[in-house]
């Protein structure tokens, strides 16, 4: 059985991690897998616009208001993740078992990613099996709360302002809070 989390520097393939995950148990009814990428989480809503096509920053639109880029933050260029080797690990295992505890699963995978990242790599996956889909669905989005507000990770994001380091967003320790969990990270 591979090993229930991995902190690593290369990317991972989806398919030979649930393959591993549920390899020789047939008890596995289903599986949910949950893949967080780099994004620009700063650029305003388009409302379905290709990026590519919107006017450059400043710009006008043809009816003369403002255009949606003029509404953005600076661009995320890339993402560095940093974290605390072994402690990292101990606290994401935790979670698994909590996991374990709470939902009828068979097994849990996570793999997060550190380093030097760009824009669309791929940054943390995490897959569930159990016997029926609820149980996968639940287990899958608690662990990726989880993570997002427990695990020992730091995030620094590089725009063509400069680094900076991302904080603690409240809509994270209130998707923690429905699991009953407080946290004050933000």
């Amino acid at each position: 059985m591979a090993d229930r989390v991995n902190i690593q520097t290369g990317d991972f393939n989806l398919a030979g991690e649930i393959a591993a995950l549920r390899a020789n148990d047939k008890r596995v009814g289903a599986v949910c897998s949950f893949i967080g990428t780099v994004r620009d989480r700063n650029m305003a809503p388009t409302l379905g616009t290709d990026v590519s096509s919107l006017p450059p920053e400043g710009a006008e639109l043809a009816r003369g208001g403002p255009s949606l880029r003029s509404t953005a933050v600076p661009e995320v260029l890339s993402m560095e993740l940093e974290h605390y080797p072994g402690m990292t690990e101990k606290a994401i295992e935790a979670m698994i078992d909590e996991a374990m505890v709470r939902f009828d699963i068979f097994g849990a995978r996570v793999i997060h990613r550190v380093g030097l990242l760009q824009p669309l790599d791929q940054v943390v996956m995490v897959a569930v099996t159990s016997a029926h889909r609820g149980e996968s669905f639940q287990a899958c989005e608690f662990l990726m709360d989880y993570l997002k507000t427990q695990a020992p990770f730091w995030k620094k994001e590089q725009t063509p302002d400069g680094a900076r380091w991302v904080d603690a967003r409240v809509s994270d320790d209130a998707a923690l809070a429905k699991w009953g969990i407080q946290a004050s990270n933000a």
